[in-house]
């Protein structure tokens, strides 16, 4: 294979954006108004089917992801990545859950932190992790695209 390349497709929520790391494994999902790093734009066939998972789920027919993802970080970072890939679709969790999903239960804010760097949101559900005093809380794509994420989950 080649470098590591972003894949632009339309989407029912805007402009997203999908990289990987040039050997198949998905790196990045680009929100609409994110920042979109500098390489190759090409579509592979990683890409491809990523960014056809993400349409079948933003249309309420996909509920999982089978895609092969490479994230770098810490270990309490990819700890958490792996609790929120774990939050079955429909389903919250709060960020103390998280934490101690993640082996870490008083690391709560940190996880609010690791959601916010999450490179891979929509397929690691990020989406997903919400205050325990209510509401949705934050969202790298905003907030009206954490909403609608949930409400695809609840129909």
């Amino acid at each position: 294979m080649s470098g590591p390349c972003i894949h632009s497709f339309i989407s029912i929520i805007g402009s997203l954006s999908v990289t990987e790391d040039g050997e198949g494994r998905i790196t990045g999902l680009y929100l609409p108004c994110q920042n979109l790093p500098a390489m190759d734009d090409r579509e592979t066939d990683a890409l491809a089917d990523a960014a056809a998972q993400v349409n079948e789920y933003l249309s309420g027919r996909r509920r999982d992801f089978d895609v092969e993802l490479s994230y770098e970080g810490t270990d309490f970072f990819r700890a958490v990545m792996e609790a929120m890939v774990c939050i079955p679709y429909g389903e919250t969790r709060t960020y103390a859950q998280v934490a101690e999903a993640a082996g870490s239960p008083k690391a709560f804010r940190a996880v609010g932190s690791a959601c916010a760097a999450n490179p891979i949101p929509i397929i690691v559900p990020c989406h997903r992790v919400v205050p325990a005093s209510g509401g949705i809380g934050n969202y790298s794509g905003g907030t009206s695209i954490k909403r609608r994420l949930l409400e695809i989950e609840r129909q």
